[in-house]
């Protein structure tokens, strides 16, 4: 089990969340329009007790079996789940039944799915879609057009609520060259909403920017940032970090 003492893991959200101030006020933007995702794939359910008792309240994870896991645990004061992962279609029920919030939803297939799942289910979970502006092939995300095809199945479904738009750019040293990925998504977002593909008060939301570039991504209209490295420190094993 990792420890974490309780003062490092206080010193480090003091630091993150001063560096949100820092970066919405450069901006012109209210930090508290900024939700912190803390970002807790492969630590676990004890450490993430300790961050709830200092004041987290969202906390993202890569796999949906491992969080569904940590989700047993007693914690001290409700939480809100956000999958952040890839999420396979097959797990889909899984998910729509655990998570608050999917931010990796990149088919139109798979949010077809999660709205059969979660009516099924009698849930509710808020959606983003998660874009691929970049065009990597070893990651995950919808083109534009496609993006588009599920802005406009959102706006029959009944159960899943799609709020806004996920990006993961390019990895650079430098943060200046992922701006214009992040400013890329403030923009398709506001065009989608300007021709009609989604309703203004249903894509409010954009998940974009990690421990080393969120201000950036603040500064380019990030509403949700997630951050792992600068809240728990580097992981020993899982996926690249965030």
């Amino acid at each position: 089990m990792d420890v974490i003492p309780q003062g490092y893991l206080r010193q480090n959200v003091d630091r993150v969340r001063d560096r949100i101030s820092r970066a919405a006020a450069s901006a012109r933007r209210d930090p508290k329009q900024i939700k912190l995702i803390s970002v807790s794939k492969t630590f676990s359910a004890a450490l993430v007790g300790s961050a709830c008792q200092i004041g987290l309240k969202d906390f993202g994870e890569n796999r949906v079996q491992e969080a569904v896991n940590k989700m047993q645990h007693k914690f001290s004061r409700p939480i809100q789940w956000h999958l952040i992962g890839h999420l396979q279609s097959n797990k889909a029920k899984t998910a729509v039944e655990h998570f608050d919030w999917i931010h990796s939803v990149d088919t139109l297939k798979l949010l077809r799915r999660l709205e059969l799942t979660a009516t099924e289910s009698g849930t509710a979970p808020r959606i983003l879609i998660q874009a691929d502006l970049a065009g990597e092939p070893t990651k995950h995300g919808a083109q534009i057009d496609e993006i588009r095809q599920m802005c406009q199945f959102a706006n029959t479904c009944k159960a899943i609520v799609v709020k806004g738009l996920m990006i993961i750019p390019p990895a650079s040293k430098d943060v200046e060259l992922v701006r214009p990925y992040f400013e890329r998504l403030r923009k398709l977002r506001d065009a989608l909403v300007a021709e009609g593909a989604a309703d203004k008060t249903v894509l409010t939301e954009l998940s974009m920017g990690m421990s080393h570039d969120f201000e950036i991504a603040i500064e380019e209209g990030a509403t949700m940032v997630r951050v792992g490295t600068a809240i728990f420190g580097n992981r020993t094993r899982g996926s690249s970090q965030q």
